[in-house]
């Protein structure tokens, strides 16, 4: 009875926003279009399109990937955190958070990305892996045990300390061998490997792609409903957090 109602409130909300989507799109609103021009004059990353309406009267969302914000309607006051309907009990800013991120992580391909799959997969995560963090490394030496959980991991390489690290050129090898999945795990093991010259360009992306999801380090685990999990999870453990998501969606 519980979750049923919970489903139906969730839908509701997800109506409401839709229905003030439509509204939006029908009537003009001439205090949203001011506010996209300020917030767009003020912050060179935010787009207008990227100011939207909001479940709060005299407020708009302002969203860039999975960062969420709140701006008042005269564009003077800019609020951060997290929106919570205590009616419904559902938190409204990680629900568009979650939607960001499983958009992102939608516009990869496995060829994007590492991938190590079982042969019947029930799930598949996307994983932000640094080649050097110890919680990565210890997530790898366990690769065949999320395996055998029916679990698909596509890997994206993140170097935390950045460009022009030794961990970004690693990564960069790694990209660019002709087995990335043994040069990943040679890698990880300090182990040398065979690489060659190539486009690397994909780690760029993968990095912008975690700067967007909006990681804080490595490893950081993507769920397929798009909630972000920061740090390790033993393999036990997100088999059961990913059965218990499809079981109690």
């Amino acid at each position: 009875m519980y979750r049923s109602l919970k489903l139906m409130q969730r839908a509701a909300i997800a109506l409401m926003l839709l229905t003030g989507a439509s509204a939006v799109a029908a009537e003009p609103d001439p205090a949203l279009e001011a506010a996209r021009a300020k917030i767009s004059e003020m912050f060179e990353m935010i787009e207008p399109e990227d100011v939207g309406r909001s479940p709060i009267d005299g407020w708009y969302t302002i969203q860039k990937g999975s960062v969420v914000a709140y701006v008042s309607a005269d564009a003077r006051f800019l609020l951060q955190g997290d929106l919570i309907d205590l009616d419904s009990q559902v938190n409204l800013t990680e629900m568009s958070r979650n939607d960001a991120r499983r958009d992102l992580m939608a516009t990869l391909t496995d060829a994007d990305s590492i991938v190590f799959s079982p042969a019947e997969a029930r799930h598949e995560v996307t994983i932000f892996t640094d080649i050097d963090c110890t919680y990565c490394r210890r997530m790898h030496s366990q690769i065949d045990q999320y395996l055998e959980q029916g679990i698909a991991v596509r890997y994206l390489l993140y170097p935390r300390s950045g460009p022009n690290s030794r961990s970004w050129s690693t990564s960069e090898d790694v990209w660019c061998a002709n087995n990335r999945n043994d040069a990943l795990t040679a890698a990880k093991l300090d182990r040398e490997f065979a690489t060659q010259q190539c486009d690397a360009s994909m780690i760029s992306k993968h990095y912008s792609l975690g700067r967007e999801v909006g990681l804080s380090g490595t490893p950081a685990i993507v769920l397929e409903d798009g909630t972000l999990i920061g740090g390790y999870l033993p393999p036990a453990q997100l088999g059961a957090r990913l059965n218990q998501a499809v079981a109690h969606p």
